[in-house]
């Protein structure tokens, strides 16, 4: 079992920057996939990005490619999504998910821990 809290969301301007915390509790946190997902207004949840166990692969959304950067530090048992020249588009509930197995899964249906969210909002 693992827990996963999420912090960092907000209110910001086009072309800002925000940067998401995903604490994770439980189980052995290096021991797992994680991921960050976001459901916009009457969207579906979609992927965002992911990170294997030890950080050294990665794997985005076109959508949020060269802008979002996912960062894990095991040792602080914390993923980081740094979100740089947001759009109004990049506006939802960000989640923050955990799967016990390996690879970069971009399905919601892999991962097996959910976090509650955290809200973010972009302005024009």
């Amino acid at each position: 079992q693992v827990q996963l809290v999420e912090s960092g969301g907000g209110l910001v301007q086009a072309g800002g920057s925000l940067r998401l915390s995903c604490a994770a509790s439980g189980r052995t946190f290096s021991g797992y996939t994680m991921a960050w997902f976001r459901q916009g207004p009457g969207k579906e949840r979609e992927f965002a990005a992911a990170i294997t166990r030890t950080g050294t692969g990665t794997s985005y959304a076109d959508s949020v490619k060269g802008r979002f950067t996912i960062s894990r530090d095991n040792a602080k048992n914390t993923v980081y999504l740094q979100m740089n020249s947001l759009k109004p588009e990049d506006t939802a509930v960000y989640y923050c998910a955990a799967r016990g197995g390996a690879g970069l899964g971009i399905d919601h249906r892999a991962y097996d821990y959910w976090g509650q969210g955290t809200q973010v909002t972009v302005s024009s």
